[in-house]
């Protein structure tokens, strides 16, 4: 829509209408949150599914998540994702559940890699 027919909508339609862009705006910005999400698991070996069922037992099948998660690249390909910035996106659209598990799975992983590595100089 140009300008011109812009201003020939009455103020009720073009309310209406900045509405509408707001909230596909909100919503593009919510899927590159997610894609964030999907490519931040992929670059750290965590699946990203199970994390969200995880926080979001209600959800099971959430088609944005498995659009996000196909439009991931391998790690290799992926830039680094800081996970201080996966965080600060999650809170941003109030995903503090999310960043919960996040935060829980990764001192879990933390923990094991200690674990082994302490294992491992023991045998030595």
């Amino acid at each position: 829509m140009d300008d011109y027919d812009y201003d020939n909508l009455t103020s009720k339609e073009q309310q209406k209408l900045r509405e509408e862009q707001i909230v596909q705006s909100y919503r593009q910005d919510e899927d590159m949150m997610i894609l964030v999400f999907a490519q931040w698991c992929v670059n750290r070996g965590f699946d990203a599914k199970e994390l969200y069922q995880t926080a979001y037992p209600d959800q099971v099948d959430n088609p944005r998540l498995q659009q996000g998660i196909n439009l991931t690249v391998p790690k290799e390909e992926a830039g680094d994702i800081p996970d201080d910035t996966l965080f600060g996106v999650l809170s941003m659209y109030g995903n503090e559940d999310l960043a919960l598990v996040i935060s829980e799975a990764i001192d879990t992983r933390a923990a094991t890699e200690r674990r082994l590595a302490s294992q491992e100089g023991e045998e030595e």
